[in-house]
């Protein structure tokens, strides 16, 4: 099976709240890095998610710039939808 994976930049406009994090991560932008694989269906070829992780400040880990998280790709996407809904 083919895969590949790639790289994007998420803005968040106000702070936002993932699984596995104890606060909020400031407004800004996010790298992130989808893992996909294809799908052949005939003569169509489509891309299926299959993880994500989002790249973070790496605070209070001595030597790091970054740490990557793992992320659902649903959940990245509800935090991106809810952060442009407007209030």
């Amino acid at each position: 099976m083919t895969t590949r994976t790639t790289r994007t930049v998420i803005r968040f406009q106000s702070p936002f709240v993932l699984p596995g994090l104890d606060e909020p991560q400031p407004p800004g932008d996010y790298q992130v890095d989808q893992d996909e694989e294809l799908l052949e269906a005939g003569t169509r070829l489509a891309w299926r998610r299959t993880g994500a992780f989002i790249h973070l400040p790496a605070i209070g880990m001595r030597g790091a710039r970054e740490q990557m998280l793992p992320v659902e790709p649903a959940i990245l996407d509800e935090a991106i939808q809810m952060d442009r809904t407007p209030i």
